[in-house]
């Protein structure tokens, strides 16, 4: 009897093993750049503290290289509970769920660094995570970038007179369109894996970007002259499904909200940091030359009245007075 109970035992363990190898959680996350760029070193970073948080086996696979897509792509997959369950997202890839979201990264929006951050650490931006959560069912757990974006261009341009009429490639959320033009460039919006090319061939002169998309995506081969018109200061959510989110336990869904937290901090202080650091190194390599742009203050103004009039039009005129309050 005895040995038929053994046996029976053992069949049932090694019936159960595979379901319970099968039970171990697997994450995939996604980025659009390599090892070396911040967004990644974050995502790494969020892997990590969730392991430590969590303390049970979980499985994490991050997508590097735009393998599966850019960040548009992305969202709409976490939107739809497929392919990925975590991210880096720039808010201008929101746009369809939230009109506010593109918002809270728009130009001339943060004064400096310091301004940037204490807006983040007062949380102002809740009201817009709260509607991509409800809008769009992704959740925005931590906020990294921290990127100052400046304009790298096909000639050295350093006023805004030589900008007139600039054919410069910005993101897709209206905001973007409507700023640069109130300025006086001529801008266009194509996918940012088609910038080089479309410098290379002629279609448009310019884009815009922080050091490390500049550095990571080669733009100085096409356009080493960089105007620094310091006009954006990056706003980076690290995004989670919301519906993988509600399918997890507890204990790990809480993991989750404290690394991405903290995850995102570690992200800003990063690329802030790393910021000047890259293009002085690309500048001393003889790859990139930064131009002052003597207007900056006079295209802080042109840009002011169509700020406050879009901030109007979306609805997100109480968080843009909450912003420029912050001292």
């Amino acid at each position: 009897m005895m040995p038929r109970l053994f046996a029976g035992l053992l069949a049932l363990c090694l019936a159960a093993g595979p379901a319970a190898a099968q039970q171990v959680i697997t994450l995939n996350g996604a980025v659009q750049f390599n090892d070396d760029h911040a967004f990644t070193k974050a995502l790494v970073k969020f892997e990590e503290l969730v392991k430590k948080y969590y303390g049970k086996p979980i499985n994490f696979v991050l997508h590097k290289n735009s393998s599966l897509g850019l960040e548009k792509q992305y969202f709409e997959y976490m939107a739809q509970g497929r392919a990925v369950d975590y991210a880096i997202v720039s808010p201008a890839h929101m746009s369809t769920f939230s009109k506010a979201a593109p918002f809270i990264d728009a130009p001339f929006l943060f004064r400096d660094l310091a301004h940037w951050n204490k807006v983040l650490d007062a949380d102002l931006l809740k009201p817009v995570a709260d509607e991509i959560a409800q809008k769009a069912d992704v959740m925005l757990i931590g906020y990294a970038g921290g990127g100052v974006r400046n304009i790298f261009i096909n000639k050295p341009m350093g006023s805004l007179a030589e900008i007139k009429g600039l054919k410069v490639r910005v993101q897709g959320a209206p905001i973007w369109s409507k700023t640069f033009a109130a300025v006086g460039m001529s801008p266009t919006v194509i996918a940012y894996n088609e910038v080089y090319n479309g410098i290379q061939n002629g279609v448009i002169q310019a884009g815009e970007n922080e050091a490390a998309g500049v550095e990571s995506m080669k733009f100085y081969e096409v356009a080493p002259h960089l105007a620094m018109t310091e006009h954006a200061i990056t706003i980076r959510p690290i995004c989670f499904s919301g519906k993988t989110f509600k399918s997890l336990p507890a204990d790990l869904q809480q993991a989750i909200l404290k690394a991405g937290k903290e995850a995102g901090a570690y992200g800003r202080e990063i690329e802030s940091s790393e910021d000047a650091k890259k293009l002085e190194a690309l500048e001393k390599a003889g790859k990139l030359k930064r131009v002052p742009f003597k207007d900056r203050a006079e295209m802080e103004k042109l840009v002011a009245p169509v700020m406050a009039a879009y901030a109007k039009e979306i609805g997100a005129d109480k968080i843009f007075a909450q912003i420029q309050a912050v001292k």
